[in-house]
């Protein structure tokens, strides 16, 4: 099998300006020539990555968390998720994400697929795991977290998709993708 080049050997970076320095990730501005020989400017957010999960009961159903996003300007049903700490594996961030924001933790933890949310300008990965054995304990948001849960049936969380209610793209990627290659399997 043909190993994929990284995007650092096919693209040339010229000049970098970093912007904004956050909390969680920076801005900045590449002049660059892309693999095609194109020379661009590119303004990109850089975030270390998130851990997004899909936590399933034994019986099938699925847990969805609902929380307000600022960006969005309203609340929003989700897959529990959350950034990447530095030097953190993806299965230990999305282990920590899980029981933070909902109190269960997962005999096993899988990785189903990852995704580039907005790959025009945001370098963010999103590492999507599928939690199963699910054990109850005590949830610990973060301070500035006011999280919802709810156990819904994948039909439902379809159904959610389909209506609008669920619009948030890693849960709406998580979902389907569960709902037509894992489960189905």
């Amino acid at each position: 099998m043909a190993k994929r080049k990284q995007a650092s050997e096919r693209v040339r970076v010229v000049s970098s300006k970093e912007w904004c320095r956050g909390r969680v990730f920076t801005v900045q501005q590449d002049r660059v020539i892309e693999p095609s020989g194109i020379q661009a400017i590119r303004e990109i957010v850089v975030h270390p990555g998130s851990v997004v999960v899909l936590p399933v009961f034994a019986d099938g159903h699925i847990l969805l968390i609902r929380q307000y996003r600022y960006a969005a300007r309203q609340s929003l049903w989700e897959l529990v998720a959350g950034h990447k700490e530095p030097g953190e594996s993806p299965v230990f961030g999305a282990r920590r994400e899980l029981q933070e924001e909902t109190g269960y933790s997962a005999r096993s933890m899988r990785k189903l697929l990852d995704v580039f949310p907005s790959p025009g300008l945001l370098s963010e990965r999103m590492d999507l795991f599928l939690a199963e054995g699910l054990t109850k304990g005590k949830p610990r948001p973060e301070d500035d977290e006011r999280i919802t849960q709810k156990i819904v049936t994948l039909a439902e969380a379809e159904r959610w998709i389909r209506t609008g209610r669920i619009r948030d793209s890693k849960t709406v990627a998580g979902v389907l993708y569960y709902a037509r290659f894992v489960r189905r399997a």
